[in-house]
């Protein structure tokens, strides 16, 4: 059976699933757990590995797949603890944090910190543009890439904050 058959026929169910599954992440939505799945689909397509299989075998490998990669995405999430000692001197990140009522202070901050963590220009632009609210899919459009990489991205600009606050 060609693709945009299999495509076609399983795209309610798989959308089904991808509402199922979505909500774990800001940076990724429905539309872009759709797409994962499909893209899934076409890799094992390719492979030959759709061939005689039921409708239902292809709907449980895009949800183990789908649920894998939200487990990836979990297992890379970085949480820090405001009461969690990040300096030789015993200085907690809470204590670091300029406090809420510093008018102006924060922005000043964050640019220092963007400039510490050696973001390149296409990376600073992907983390203004989502900062400013905007969706992975409209960031993606406005920068000339694909949500794909707008992800990967947001998950490259988080390891490298990551690796500046263990530098602490």
């Amino acid at each position: 059976m060609k693709f945009d058959k299999i495509v076609k026929k399983l795209t309610p169910k798989l959308r089904g699933i991808a509402y199922k599954l979505n909500g774990r992440y800001a940076v990724l939505d429905h539309d872009d757990l759709y797409q994962e799945a499909l893209a899934h689909m076409w890799e094992e397509y390719c492979a030959g590995k759709l061939e005689g299989k039921t409708d239902s075998y292809v709907l449980q490998g895009a949800y183990y797949h789908l649920n894998n990669h939200l487990r990836g995405l979990e297992d890379n999430t970085f949480f820090a603890r405001l009461d969690e000692q990040v300096s030789e001197d015993g200085d907690t990140l809470g204590e670091l944090l300029p406090a809420e009522d510093d008018g102006g202070y924060e922005a000043v901050e964050t640019q220092e910190l963007l400039e510490r963590c050696g973001l390149t220009e296409r990376e600073k632009e992907v983390l203004n543009l989502y900062a400013d609210g905007l969706t992975v899919r409209e960031v993606g459009k406005m920068v000339g890439i694909s949500h794909v990489s707008v992800v990967k991205t947001i998950k490259r600009i988080g390891e490298k904050a990551k690796k500046l606050i263990q530098h602490f």
